[in-house]
């Protein structure tokens, strides 16, 4: 199978793998796991923040943020798109008390003028206003990336009420990618931010959430509040290293596979809407006349290839280090075969 379904579907590597066979070892909980704090400490420096700490996902990075930086009854202004919103099980309100404004972004990017429009007033009976999310890049918008003058333009208005201001970058090593810009840059006004490790670097699962040394105190607590915390965790954080050392390339050349796709979907008939394809995720709508989002899942996958549907009529691909160019070329056949007629 050729899988374009996500770049969570990536495969540890060999090589990947025989690292964990030589990480120094111990009880991640008593800080002696010398390969975790390896990992925290690197990607501490990578985001520019004083500390980070070793989560087993993503979404444990968000939740555990949430949990720190809210209270009961307070609000956290997102895309409607976000993960947070959309893909974590209400988990804000479960777990931590915390209801969510959606704002309507374009491609997931909202602006300073949205998040001002957000703001709760002083009132006893309404929520507070009390954090600011960016998802970098933006999943549901296409992959979109921030551009950097729009990220210091809403954290600066969230800054000017007293909002902290936190970072999902599931996916901010495709935007360093493609810009230039430093991870460290994109995420220096934000009070925490996170990457993850199990998507485009491949490992098979690990996230690290980073902030000031206070905010990974408080986070470690909550880490294990939630179950989360771990004994010989380098055994992961074996894998997540071996990424950083060599991985970081391959961003690039899935974000130069998905630009390919993208350019040819789009001459193809009954793709009726592409978003942008700023990253490596391909998002596109087919015509009312075409065979609905489930009906071509279901005719690519009897062909060998996997993507994913998102709507009665919208499809999602996107490139990870499981699919090469060749893949992409029989992608986009396929697509052209049950489309093009």
């Amino acid at each position: 199978m050729d899988d374009f379904y996500s770049d969570t579907k990536s495969l540890p590597s060999k090589e990947m793998l025989e690292a964990i066979v030589s990480a120094p070892l111990g009880d991640e909980q008593k800080a002696e796991d010398p390969t975790t704090a390896e990992l925290e400490r690197r990607v501490a420096e990578l985001l520019g923040k004083e500390a980070a700490v070793f989560m087993i996902s993503g979404t444990m990075c968000n939740e555990i943020a949430v949990r720190v930086h809210c209270r009961p009854g307070d609000e956290i202004i997102c895309d409607a798109t976000s993960h947070l919103l959309n893909f974590e099980c209400g988990s804000p309100a479960a777990l931590s008390g915390v209801v969510l404004h959606g704002l309507q972004g374009t491609n997931g990017i909202f602006t300073p003028e949205d998040v001002r429009g957000a703001m709760r007033p002083a009132s006893r009976y309404m929520p507070v206003s009390r954090m600011l999310l960016v998802e970098q890049t933006a999943n549901l918008g296409g992959g979109a990336i921030w551009p950097l003058e729009t990220i210091d333009a809403v954290v600066g208005e969230a800054r000017s009420h007293g909002l902290v201001t936190h970072m999902d970058g599931a996916r901010l090593l495709n935007a360093v990618a493609k810009t230039g810009i430093s991870a460290a840059r994109y995420a220096r006004d934000f009070d925490s931010v996170w990457i993850d490790f199990s998507k485009g670097l491949g490992a098979p699962c690990g996230a690290v959430l980073a902030g000031s040394a206070e905010f990974c105190h408080q986070a470690w607590r909550q880490k294990q509040a939630l179950g989360g915390a771990m004994r010989q965790s380098g055994v992961l954080a074996a894998t997540c290293i071996y990424a950083l050392e060599n991985n970081m390339a391959q961003q690039s050349r899935d974000n130069e596979l998905a630009a390919s796709i993208g350019r040819r979907l789009e001459r193809i008939p009954h793709i009726s809407h592409m978003h942008p394809v700023d990253s490596n995720i391909i998002i596109f709508d087919v015509a009312a006349d075409a065979p609905t989002a489930e009906d071509i899942v279901a005719r690519l996958r009897e062909r060998g290839v996997l993507l994913g549907a998102f709507g009665e009529r919208r499809l999602r691909a996107v490139t990870c280090l499981n699919v090469d160019e060749q893949a992409g070329d029989r992608l986009v056949a396929e697509l052209t075969a049950i489309l093009g007629a």
